[in-house]
């Protein structure tokens, strides 16, 4: 256990979220001076049904208000943020853009400024996606590839990347952005994502729905896997402040498709339920797939999980929370 959290104050945005919840729990257990920002009240999100609300501090509000950002940075004397509010469901984006637009872009560089204003902050680890790439002829994604977004959510997330670089380079801010494959994970209550929406509807006995046509590859995160990566790129920017700047891949390099996923919880959860394609997906990439050479090398990094236990893991959390 590293001493660099002991006491340490630290800021998480989007805190309610399937990573926010695993990163402050990850972050008490480190015995870190834990702050959240939290907008909604989400009484079933792991930060309230873990109890850990009572161990650390809450500030209500909105990410994209400025001076709310710079009085809890002021008060809480932050030394390390933690930036992940955002909305992050690709069919809420394509419906609901400007909102999108707002939390994810606007979000971003109100918290930037804020830090910019805030003499006590060292570290500010930024959470873009891989979806910033956009749609990329050359396989798999390294941090060198222009970010191209096309769609809402794509185009929201390149934008908060290239602000943060902005930050990082004009004002010398000390930021780091990282770029994860598909989240997953115990918490996560979007049920209209694959791994969530799969195992509740084989728990319940019904068929397992697929919006697209099954063969959309993607790149699956585990998401305790992704609390620790941004822990430690979190030290690493603390022992050598030249990483400021930089975009990290965290990745178990994995090219799965959408059907290949479904077909393994299945089988984990011994099911025979036959998915139900749709293939109504739109805006989307069809097939994404990230290099996290850098991190190996630059950071010592690598994944604590491979996505077989991660599914394991993740499917018994949602038997004790949908089966208790």
């Amino acid at each position: 256990m590293s001493n660099f959290w002991q006491d340490r104050p630290v800021l998480v945005t989007g805190a309610t979220g399937l990573l926010g919840g695993w990163l402050v729990k990850r972050l008490v257990a480190y015995q870190a001076d834990v702050v959240c920002l939290v907008r909604d009240w989400v009484p079933q999100c792991e930060l309230a049904r873990q109890g850990l609300f009572e161990r650390v501090k809450v500030v209500r509000g909105d990410v994209r208000d400025q001076a709310l950002l710079e009085r809890a940075l002021g008060e809480y004397e932050i030394v390390t943020v933690m930036h992940l509010a955002a909305q992050t469901i690709v069919g809420v984006a394509n419906r609901n853009p400007v909102s999108t637009f707002e939390t994810n872009i606007q979000g971003t560089w109100a918290l930037l400024e804020a830090c910019r204003r805030s003499p006590t902050v060292q570290q500010i680890v930024v959470a873009s996606s891989d979806k910033a790439y956009g749609d990329q002829p050359n396989l798999p994604y390294s941090e060198d590839a222009p970010l191209q977004g096309r769609h809402p959510y794509d185009v929201s997330k390149s934008c908060a990347d290239l602000i943060a670089h902005a930050y990082a380079h004009s004002y010398r801010l000390p930021v780091v952005i990282t770029r994860c494959g598909n989240l997953y994970g115990g918490g996560d209550l979007n049920w209209n994502r694959v791994v969530p929406g799969t195992i509740r509807a084989v728990l319940r006995g019904q068929r397992p729905v697929i919006r697209s046509d099954g063969s959309y590859i993607r790149d699956y995160f585990y998401v305790e896997d992704g609390a620790a990566a941004y822990m430690l790129l979190a030290e690493r920017l603390g022992e050598n402040p030249d990483l400021r700047g930089q975009a990290f891949n965290f990745s178990n390099e994995l090219q799965i498709t959408v059907l290949e996923l479904v077909n393994k919880i299945l089988a984990q959860m011994n099911a025979t339920l036959a998915p139900e394609i749709r293939n109504e997906a739109n805006n989307e990439i069809r097939h994404q797939f990230l290099s996290a050479a850098k991190a190996r090398q630059v950071l010592g990094w690598q994944p604590l999980f491979t996505l077989d236990e991660g599914l394991q893991r993740t499917i018994a959390w949602y038997r004790e929370f949908l089966c208790p």
